[in-house]
């Protein structure tokens, strides 16, 4: 067992050791039989993450179609942000039937592309945040530039990157591949700290009084807050404990921290959809059904 940990150079639960699980002869739930309860909270985590994220993301999707003569400039990275997540929400399946009875490396190798899809999040979260960080801060830059064409191109930028990086995972020869991941989320969270606190200096300063603050400013300040949140509470917790992994043993580590964070951090692709509908005015789908009696023109039940 010893062999088995430290001779993984990325974390378990998300991508195994070559030498131990794939193509072996036992699972990961054999290897994890004595403390068989964080597997299912992962995996239970992993479904409700497919039902819930998936529905969620197409609502996104379909809102900012809907509300494309309307839209924010950040829309663009939404959009994709929604796109990945909807991508990874189709794994579990997958990920239940090889955790739990395939020991083929063939299944591994599908399952790393769909991590470091996933683990590559955080840079869509942080085009979000640079714009609206420019949208205060730098508000003429920012409308000299509203023609969201270098949007698209960071865009295409940051697909080619994750989709780079989900390559070399899903091969897995890189030694010590998992410092990329951890670099990707303290650089996000500071670049976000950095971002929150800039614009809430911006806000307090807005306006001769203090409770005359731009709107405009406070909803960019929420949004860059919010993303702060996800990244805190999703994507740090794996990151936070790599430097107690010596205190675990491998088994512990293996079947009982790992599969636990990183269940939490993948169910951010349900939260950051949740997030963004629950600013959102979601059209009600019974207007269409009410008729105003005078005008024959839809109205608000409400």
């Amino acid at each position: 067992m010893e062999v088995f940990y430290y001779n993984s150079s990325i974390l378990y639960i998300h991508t195994p050791a070559n030498s131990s699980i794939e193509g072996g002869d036992i699972t990961v739930y054999e290897r994890c039989k004595a403390m068989p309860i964080p597997l299912f909270i992962y995996l239970g985590l992993q479904f409700i993450n497919m039902f819930l994220g998936i529905p969620a993301n197409l609502m996104v999707l379909w809102l900012l179609h809907k509300n494309k003569g309307d839209s924010s400039t950040s829309d663009i990275f939404i959009l994709h942000l929604a796109i990945l997540d909807v991508f990874f929400c189709l794994i579990p399946p997958l990920e239940f039937a090889n955790k739990l009875y395939l020991t083929t490396s063939s299944t591994w190798y599908v399952l790393r592309f769909f991590y470091g899809v996933k683990d590559s999040s955080p840079l869509f979260l942080s085009c979000i945040c640079m714009d609206r960080y420019m949208a205060v801060l730098h508000p003429i830059t920012f409308t000299e530039l509203k023609d969201r064409s270098h949007r698209k191109v960071c865009t295409v930028v940051v697909w080619l990157i994750t989709l780079a990086y989900a390559v070399a995972k899903s091969v897995d020869t890189i030694p010590n591949f998992a410092k990329v991941f951890v670099g990707m989320i303290l650089a996000a969270f500071a670049f976000m700290l950095f971002c929150n606190v800039a614009i809430l200096r911006a806000l307090r300063q807005s306006g001769p009084g203090r409770d005359e603050m731009h709107p405009v400013k406070k909803r960019a300040f929420k949004m860059v807050l919010i993303i702060l949140g996800i990244i805190v509470f999703n994507y740090f917790p794996p990151v936070a404990l790599m430097p107690f992994y010596d205190y675990f043993t491998a088994e512990v580590l293996n079947c009982y921290v790992h599969p636990v964070a990183f269940g939490f951090m993948d169910f951010s692709s349900s939260i950051q959809p949740i997030l963004y509908l629950s600013r959102e005015k979601i059209p009600n789908a019974r207007c269409c059904c009410f008729k105003d009696r005078g005008s024959g023109n839809p109205t608000n039940p409400s």
